[in-house]
């Protein structure tokens, strides 16, 4: 329960009325860069067209999308945003971890580029200022290290006895250095044991929660980060399977049979990509929008995992809770 609240053409070209084909040609055209898969991000793709259409941009009525999935394959990101720039799209929108950001960032210095952005966008060089990018790319950052120590805190108000916790992490992620060093200082200072896991691809999760097991740790937090986010319902199976309490970033991977999760709302923050996608093709610069920082955080609790899990939620986390799964 919720407890708070962020048209395909048939026929050939051949057939098309001229002043048709004159519209589709004179379209605006949207770059929609990622780095997973159409299926993995739907309900955000769906609210990026949603922030887009509160501009006035509907795709296939007055915006074209052109989309271009890496499927997890991060090396592929550099070639689909150079083919995005030789297109000449009007904007691109950079989603999916900071690598997606960066290889359109160095695919071009001219075409605007809104970005779905995970650590600290002035440190990376990506812009100059965030109230002022200066450049050509701006967007929404959504605190993937910060955040650590938060979900580190929440998962262990939920297992309180726990004394040697697992950190779940992508080495392939641009953030992953910053998570660690974030993680390893919040157990220092909890005075527990954190024992890392790496995990890059989808056939390395499963050996990842055998190590895990073999560890014998009380409890796993699993980084923020894109691929874990596409690997919902595999994550939550693990989990559930060798009955470790675990903590994510999506409310997704809770809904799919996760335990808890803790993080900015990621359809609110394709959202506003949209909008701010819509700003540009409305004539704005992106050197002008600042990048935007989340103000509205989830805490999604699944009651029913917890119960069979052993685990009596406390009364703090059920009234904090933005929404409890029954």
């Amino acid at each position: 329960m919720r407890r708070r609240e962020f048209i395909a053409f048939g026929g050939g070209a051949a057939i098309w009325p001229l002043a048709a084909r004159a519209q589709q040609s004179s379209m605006p055209i949207v770059g929609f860069l990622n780095s997973t898969s159409p299926e993995a991000v739907a309900s955000f793709v769906s609210a990026f067209k949603t922030g887009l259409a509160e501009g006035g941009f509907v795709e296939g009525r007055n915006v074209r999308i052109e989309y271009r999935w890496a499927q997890g394959q991060y090396d592929r990101l550099p070639e689909l945003a150079s083919e995005l720039s030789r297109l000449k799209v009007n904007v691109i929108a950079a989603s999916g971890g900071d690598r997606s950001a960066i290889a359109a960032k160095n695919a071009t210095p001219a075409i605007p580029i809104v970005s779905v952005i995970g650590g600290d966008p002035v440190a990376t060089g990506l812009v100059a200022n965030l109230s002022r990018p200066g450049g050509n790319l701006t967007g929404v950052s959504f605190l993937t290290t910060e955040l650590m120590p938060k979900r580190l805190d929440l998962l262990l108000e939920l297992v309180p006895d726990a004394s040697v916790v697992a950190l779940l992490i992508n080495p392939n992620s641009p953030q992953s250095e910053g998570v660690r060093k974030s993680m390893q200082e919040a157990a220092a200072k909890k005075a527990i044991q954190l024992r890392i896991v790496d995990a890059g691809r989808e056939n390395e999760i499963d050996a990842a929660f055998d190590a895990i097991k073999s560890l014998q740790v009380n409890a796993l937090v699993v980084a923020a980060d894109p691929f874990f986010n596409s690997q919902a319902g595999q994550l939550a199976r693990l989990a559930s399977s060798y009955a470790i309490p675990a903590i994510y970033e999506w409310r997704g991977i809770v809904a799919a049979g996760g335990l808890i999760s803790y993080g900015t709302s990621l359809v609110e923050v394709y959202r506003q990509v949209g909008v701010y996608a819509g700003k540009i093709l409305a004539g704005e610069s992106p050197a002008n929008l600042p990048v935007l920082q989340p103000t509205k955080f989830e805490l999604v609790i699944n009651l029913k995992v917890a119960k069979a899990l052993g685990i009596k939620v406390p009364a703090s986390l059920l009234v904090a809770a933005e929404e409890l799964i029954e």
